[in-house]
């Protein structure tokens, strides 16, 4: 009886270790995909900015655009 009460500990045991490594694993696959997220939307952010600029730019007379030179 003594074995068995071993191994079913054993196998209790392990299967937390398990678990918790699972659980790690997918806390930093969250993560990572958040990072990608944000540099994504960033990078969207960033490039509708530029955009706005240019019509903004785009926007100005002639003679506005000399004398900012």
């Amino acid at each position: 009886m003594r074995n068995v009460e071993r191994l079913t500990s054993l196998k209790s045991e392990l299967l937390d270790i398990f678990m918790s490594m699972e659980v790690v694993e997918h806390e930093q696959r969250n993560r990572t995909a958040a990072q990608r997220n944000l540099r994504a939307r960033r990078g969207i952010e960033l490039h509708e900015e530029f955009k706005q600029l240019s019509r903004d730019i785009a926007e100005l007379p002639e003679d506005e655009l000399d004398e900012m030179h």
